[in-house]
């Protein structure tokens, strides 16, 4: 990841304490460390926001994994069909379909939202480089277009993840792998369509509300599944009953900001 040069020592002001020039400069995207500005920050919104502007950027940062992993699992379902292997590979597919949702709430939860401060040793340094500076700007800046998504930061774990399956007799491990990044591509989309869009079928209105009441100050700990509240009811992080009534019944004219 591309680094900004080092700058002074200057504080700035922060809703939640104070962040010195340097650490805000210190990568590229993700400013906001949570270990020093907590794993819930209170969102700003200055004037002047251009949604749409903030939609098309997010949009282009989405665009390349979206294109990498629809090829990676066309290719795979491909090879599989064509080895006969059709049955095998859709039953492997909804396995990396049914790991994603599960894979989906435990990052949100345990590693977007804990914080990761620097201490010693490599693999303390390690964390707090890779997962300390990532989401505190999200939920800073929800409108912001450079935080939507995760860009090109899922791509260290599929140059893991995906040979490994290869190594797996075909139609299997492959597909499984294959389709768990294709359904996070899915879940970006529609992260990406809560905060920008405002589709008027029910369901989307459920999570939508659901995912802006996680923004808010009253949804701290609660709702870190984005697609569905399955595993929030299994792991006791699901929005209080009244709360889910309420969002229920809301109206889905509010725009999507409104957290």
């Amino acid at each position: 990841m591309h680094r900004s040069p080092k700058s002074s020592r200057a504080r700035v002001a922060h809703p939640r304490g104070t962040l010195s020039e340097g650490a805000r400069r210190r990568l590229h995207l993700y400013t906001l460390l949570k270990s020093e500005v907590g794993p819930f920050p209170e969102p700003v919104f200055p004037p002047g926001i251009d949604l749409q502007a903030e939609d098309r950027r997010a949009r282009r940062r989405l665009y390349p994994v979206t294109v990498i992993y629809s090829v990676h699992l066309a290719v795979v379902l491909a090879l599989a069909v064509r080895s006969s292997l059709a049955v095998r590979a859709l039953g492997f597919a909804a396995l990396g379909a049914a790991t994603w949702t599960l894979a989906e709430y435990l990052s949100h939860r345990y590693i977007l939202h804990v914080a990761f401060p620097k201490g010693r040793g490599l693999l303390r340094r390690a964390l707090h480089h890779l997962f300390d500076a990532s989401h505190a700007d999200h939920h800073a800046r929800p409108w912001d277009g450079n935080h939507i998504n995760g860009h090109l930061d899922t791509l260290f774990v599929a140059v893991v993840l995906v040979p490994l399956s290869l190594l797996a007799p075909p139609g299997g491990a492959s597909v499984a792998v294959a389709a768990l990044f294709a359904c996070y591509v899915a879940e970006e989309w529609a992260h990406h369509a809560m905060h920008f869009w405002n589709f008027r079928w029910g369901y989307f209105q459920y999570v939508r509300r659901r995912h802006l009441y996680h923004h808010s100050r009253h949804g701290v700990g609660t709702a870190y599944g984005i697609t569905s509240d399955f595993w929030d009811k299994v792991f006791g992080t699901r929005i209080p009953a009244s709360a889910r009534q309420r969002l229920r019944a809301h109206s889905p004219a509010a725009p999507a900001l409104d957290a």
